[in-house]
């Protein structure tokens, strides 16, 4: 598996201009609710938790979070979790409701995704890799860590790594 600044730097490398990492900080965030409202039906109820496949998405999720790195992966479940109550809450509702909010906020979501690479001009990460619609959500809580002046190594590790990717596909710097 590769490192979380390997798998960073090979999504930064996709998201250079600041327009497209701002979409991103709104469209991630709707997508992943939206899938998480989308796969709340069917929902089992076990005990105090309601077994769907979102939970059971959100899960394998965490997982992947927390091994790729303890810090980051908790703050990627919570949010997970969070998206997932939000999700359970509008599948409670009439079934027009659920699906009109969870393909509505899909639909919302992946239009700002595709404004953001119009300005980027450059295609999706996960069109060339698909591990890039996992690390999307990651990206856009480590970006906001780095803003609050957080994990100062990790993001000089990315910046490194990031502009290796780019020199190597053409010369060009971050």
């Amino acid at each position: 598996m590769k490192s979380l600044a390997d798998q960073l730097a090979q999504y930064a490398d996709y998201h250079r201009d600041s327009r497209n990492v701002i979409s991103h900080m709104v469209g991630i965030p709707l997508i992943v609710v939206a899938v998480a409202t989308l796969l709340s039906r069917p929902a089992i109820a076990i005990a105090p938790l309601l077994l769907s496949p979102a939970a059971l998405a959100g899960i394998i999720a965490a997982i992947f979070y927390l091994r790729l790195d303890t810090r980051f992966g908790i703050a990627m479940t919570l949010l997970l979790a969070l998206s997932i109550w939000v999700g359970q809450v509008l599948a409670a509702q009439s079934t027009v409701l659920w699906l009109a909010s969870g393909l509505g906020m899909f639909i919302v979501g992946w239009v700002i995704q595709f404004i953001g690479h119009y300005y980027e001009g450059r295609k999706p990460a996960f069109m060339d890799d698909l591990m890039g619609l996992a690390i999307g959500p990651l990206f856009i809580v480590a970006e906001l860590g780095f803003l609050l002046g957080l994990r100062h190594d990790l993001r000089r590790a990315v910046q490194e790594k990031a502009v290796g990717i780019r020199s190597g596909a053409g010369g060009l710097q971050v």
